[in-house]
């Protein structure tokens, strides 16, 4: 396979095949992303502190988040599917001048910038890795959890919903408990949707997360349910609370297996 900087023009024979079907998956892969901008697509962050019954104001929560969640993910199965499309092609003797680009550039999107001594059937390999869905329980549960259910200081002021540091001074709201010396921030962000797209990035590619994305690809070798509760033990270092921490966030997918289905009614 011919890396990005050294692409010609020629189309080998078995591209004209995965012709149609890459341009149905790039297609969907623009309008999903042009979709992701928009800031205003999903609303601003309802009042949630409002409802005073709380049972109403989770089932709020789940109807407001689901499917900015769905959204992403969808984002991520078109470009996962388009990957596959690459590997299953098997090695080229030249690969096409737009998907040269693509690859290149979703390399730089998930931090596996392209080397030149990396084969890019290894590229596509490790991409598979990173390139993948956050169950949706599991990311309904720790935006839950580090957002006080979308009433906090931070999901209200920044639409930070998932409790991430950024390390700018200037960069995000400044947590009233900070220790002294420390630096970080609570980022804000344009919206929800954007929150959200930082989210997922960051579990799929910090080195933090290098064991969750592991079992997330054992379990799909496996053809096992991604099943948030699994994942939650691969986040041990989300918090600094460690364990305690995954503890709760299982026990939180557990109860809302019965409220998601209760969210999904008319």
């Amino acid at each position: 396979m011919r890396r990005p900087a050294e692409v010609g023009w020629a189309l080998p024979p078995r591209y004209c095949v995965l012709l149609p079907l890459a341009v149905v998956l790039v297609g969907l892969l623009l309008v999903l992303q042009w979709r992701s901008l928009e800031r205003d697509e999903f609303g601003e962050l309802p009042d949630f502190a409002a409802i005073d019954h709380v049972p109403s104001m989770k089932r709020a929560f789940f109807r407001y988040m689901t499917p900015i969640i769905e959204h992403h993910n969808d984002v991520i199965r078109a470009q996962r599917a388009r990957l596959k499309a690459l590997q299953q092609a098997g090695p080229p003797d030249e690969l096409p001048d737009d998907e040269a680009r693509w690859l290149r550039q979703l390399s730089v999107r998930y931090e596996l910038p392209w080397q030149a001594d990396t084969p890019p059937e290894g590229l596509l390999a490790a991409l598979l890795l990173r390139v993948d869905t956050i169950p949706l329980p599991l990311a309904l549960a720790q935006a839950a959890k580090e957002s006080g259910w979308g009433r906090s200081r931070f999901a209200v002021e920044g639409n930070n919903l998932f409790g991430q540091w950024c390390y700018t001074e200037g960069c995000g709201i400044v947590p009233a408990n900070r220790s002294t010396g420390a630096r970080h921030e609570l980022e804000v962000f344009p919206s929800v949707s954007e929150a959200m797209r930082r989210y997922m990035n960051n579990l799929n590619t910090h080195e933090r997360y290098r064991e969750f994305r592991a079992l997330r690809a054992r379990l799909r070798r496996e053809d096992e349910p991604m099943a948030g509760l699994k994942l939650a033990r691969a986040l041990i270092y989300y918090s600094e609370r460690r364990e305690a921490y995954v503890k709760e966030i299982r026990s939180m997918i557990r109860q809302f297996r019965r409220m998601l289905a209760e969210s999904s009614a008319p």
